[in-house]
C-alpha cells in the first residue's frame, strides 16, 4: 500500500516541486500549458491567501510530492466562496488520492466561521475531455455550474483597427499611479458578471510586481474628465512559449465600467490589445470567457475572429 504523507506548504523550498507536479500533469492530460517556478511564487502570495493554511502537499513514502491542494477563500454576498485547485501525479492512484485532497478541502472550508444564513461553496473546475476528473467531481457531490470557453484568434491574420469613440483615448497603465483607480475600475466593470468578488488595490499591486508583465500589455481608456472607462490587460509568458513551442498572448481581463457600455469602447480595447500581442512578437491571442457572460462578451469574441478550442467547466460544492 502506498504510504502517504500530507504536510503544509513550506515555502520557497517548496516551489520547484509544485511545478513540476503542475507541469507533469499538465503533459499527462495533454493540455498545452506550462507553469514556471515564479508563477506558482505570485500565486501564492496572493492577498487575503494564507499559505500556512491554505495549501497541503502529499508526498510518497521516498519524499516525492504526488499531491497538492489550494483553496482561496473569499467572501461575496450571502456565499463564502472557495476557489479549490488539486492536481495529483498521474503515478499515483488519482481517484484514492483525489478524494483525499477534496476531502481535505471540504474541511478547511468548514473551519471558516460564517455569519448566519451564509452558506460555504466549494469550487473548481475541469476540462470537458478530462473525464477521470469529471467523475471524480461528481462522485464527491460536485455539480456543473458555468461553461468557460478558452478561444483563440490568429495575430498572422489581418484585423481592424481600433475605433475609439470620441473624448475618449488610449494609453498604457502608469503603474502604481494607476492603481486605485485601475481596481474601482476593475471592480465596477465586472460587479455584475458571475463569481464576482472584489478586488483590493494590492491584488494589482501584485500584477506590477510580475517580471513579465509589461505596461505597454496594461491598456486603459480614458475620459476626457480624466476618469478610466474601460481596461485590456494582456499578459505574454516566454518560459511557457519556449517549452510549448508557441508564441501566444493572452488577454487576461477586458471590462467596461458601467456607464460607458454600449459605445465601442470593448471591442476598441480588444483590438487595441491585439495590435499590442502582434508588435511583441506573438502569432496567436488566447482568452478565457464565461458562455454565459451577461453582456455579450463571447459574442464580441466570434465577431472579431476568436474560435473555441477547449472548454473549462466550473463545479461547485456547498459544504
Amino acid at each position: 500500500m502506498l504510504t502517504l504523507t500530507m504536510r503544509p506548504y513550506r515555502g520557497e523550498a517548496d516551489l520547484e516541486a509544485i511545478a513540476h507536479l503542475f507541469n507533469t500533469c499538465a503533459a499527462f492530460d495533454r493540455v498545452e500549458r506550462w507553469i514556471s517556478v515564479n508563477e506558482v511564487r505570485l500565486a501564492l502570495e496572493m492577498p487575503s491567501f494564507d499559505p500556512t493554511r491554505d495549501i497541503r502537499l502529499w508526498e510518497d513514502g521516498e519524499g516525492n510530492l504526488i499531491g497538492f491542494g489550494g483553496i482561496g477563500i473569499l467572501e461575496s454576498g450571502e456565499e463564502i466562496d472557495g476557489s479549490f485547485w488539486f492536481r495529483v501525479h498521474p503515478n499515483a492512484s488519482r481517484s484514492e488520492l483525489g478524494r483525499k485532497i477534496i476531502a481535505w478541502g471540504e474541511q478547511r472550508m468548514r473551519e471558516v466561521d460564517p455569519k448566519p444564513g451564509v452558506r460555504l461553496k466549494l469550487l473548481c473546475s475541469s476540462r470537458d475531455d478530462n473525464k477521470l476528473r469529471i467523475a471524480l467531481l461528481e462522485s464527491c457531490g460536485f455539480t456543473s455550474e458555468r461553461f468557460i470557453f478558452e478561444m483563440e484568434r490568429s495575430l498572422l491574420a489581418t484585423f481592424s483597427e481600433p475605433q475609439f469613440p470620441e473624448n475618449f483615448t488610449l494609453r498604457n497603465s502608469k503603474g502604481e499611479q494607476d492603481s486605485e483607480a485601475w481596481t474601482e475600475m476593475r471592480n465596477q466593470s465586472f460587479i455584475d458578471h458571475w463569481n464576482y468578488h472584489v478586488w483590493q488595490v494590492e491584488r494589482y499591486r501584485q500584477f506590477l510586481t510580475d517580471p513579465n508583465y509589461k505596461p505597454e500589455l496594461d491598456l486603459i481608456a480614458v475620459a476626457t474628465n480624466g476618469g478610466f472607462a474601460a481596461f485590456c490587460y494582456c499578459h505574454i509568458n516566454p518560459e511557457e512559449n519556449q517549452q510549448i513551442g508557441r508564441k501566444d498572448g493572452w488577454i487576461n481581463m477586458l471590462g467596461t465600467r458601467r456607464g460607458f457600455r454600449r459605445m465601442g469602447l470593448g471591442r476598441a480595447m480588444l483590438l487595441a490589445g491585439l495590435h499590442q500581442l502582434k508588435v511583441a512578437g506573438m502569432d496567436t491571442a488566447k482568452l478565457g470567457v464565461d458562455a454565459d457572460n451577461p453582456n455579450g462578451a463571447l459574442q464580441l469574441y466570434e465577431t472579431v475572429g476568436f474560435r473555441k478550442v477547449h472548454t473549462n467547466i466550473s463545479y461547485f460544492k456547498y459544504v
